[in-house]
């Protein structure tokens, strides 16, 4: 069947059963890994690992693997090491952000302290490198020691747009690149990379992780201003409160009329969750949603053109499905 006539599964149930039996060894070696002989380790690991979610980027490298013919062991423990990657990264983000709800329960730095939250961070963060080491691949560590790397750096470039009313959309993209699409880059192309597909094949997955990173993070930031907070799981108008000008924002400053714009500024500068409705009327007046929804659109798009070509199968499709996925979900 040509890829044009092939139809991906969009409903997120159809994909993750498709990589349930993979996945179930992935989360039986991200349990038996996280053990520690330190108690805290273990509760704060636990209760952040077992809230669940999507799964998504380990998800991402055994499907990956999969479009590329090849799955098992060595795909179940990259797909380990970018899952502690990412949970140590979200332990660090609620202590820099202040959160206190994450997937519709309490952060555990709203448990358990800052300190406590930082430094198991800090412990997963080690252990993915554990677990890298053990693999004995070059190629796999020298890609994600640059990944964890450029995610560093984009904590840190968020950091200096909190509170900035001159945010652009450019600077905003650089942030997303470096915070959120690299790591989706690296689990697609370790996928490939463990399958032993060739350099071209690996680049292909790659720039669909980065493309789908773009659409998911866009996707995300639109919810923030559009979702119903239940279905969030976190509190409505976070990013607002935490001094974030994400892309809707963004867009309204640029369009609104004058008096709105410094309006718009003063809020972004004050955090002011409390003005949430004006912000909400100002997004909507400008077509803040509607633009961002295109913008993110357009990435998952880009993400699917990059499998043009690849061999069709289950996987692929999968891997397409979620492109269209990531910008059609409630949550």
């Amino acid at each position: 069947m040509a890829d044009a006539d092939r139809m991906p599964p969009t409903d997120l149930a159809a994909i993750q059963a498709l990589a349930a039996e993979d996945m179930a060894a992935v989360d039986a070696l991200i349990r038996r890994r996280l053990a520690s002989e330190v108690v805290l380790i273990n509760q704060v690991a636990e209760h952040i690992v077992s809230a669940g979610g999507k799964r998504l980027r380990p998800m991402l490298v055994v499907l990956a693997g999969r479009a590329c013919g090849a799955g098992g062991p060595v795909h179940h423990q990259l797909a380990a090491i970018v899952e502690f990657i990412h949970t140590s990264t979200l332990l660090h983000d609620d202590v820099v952000d202040e959160s206190d709800l994450r997937r519709g329960r309490s952060t555990a730095n709203a448990i358990w302290g800052n300190a406590a939250s930082v430094l198991v961070g800090d412990f997963l963060y080690s252990r993915s490198f554990q677990l890298m080491v053990e693999l004995d691949s070059m190629e796999v560590m020298r890609l994600l020691a640059d990944t964890t790397n450029r995610i560093a750096e984009g904590e840190v470039l968020q950091l200096l747009h909190v509170h900035n009313p001159d945010t652009d959309e450019a600077a905003y993209l650089r942030v997303i690149e470096r915070k959120t699409a690299v790591l989706f880059a690296a689990g697609t192309r370790l996928g490939a990379l463990a399958a032993g597909a060739d350099a071209e094949v690996q680049q292909r997955l790659y720039d669909f992780g980065m493309e789908l990173g773009y659409a998911f993070q866009i996707a995300d930031d639109v919810l923030d201003y559009a979702a119903d907070a239940a279905d969030l799981g976190k509190n409505l108008g976070d990013d607002l409160a935490e001094g974030k000008a994400t892309l809707p924002l963004i867009h309204a400053i640029r369009h609104a009329d004058a008096a709105t714009r410094e309006r718009l500024r003063g809020i972004v500068e004050r955090g002011d969750a409390a003005a949430m409705p004006e912000v909400l009327a100002a997004i909507r007046a400008t077509g803040g949603l509607e633009y961002s929804r295109e913008r993110a659109r357009a990435h998952a798009e880009a993400a699917q053109r990059a499998l043009d070509g690849l061999p069709a199968n289950p996987a692929l499709d999968a891997l397409r499905g979620l492109a269209r996925y990531a910008v059609e979900r409630s949550h």
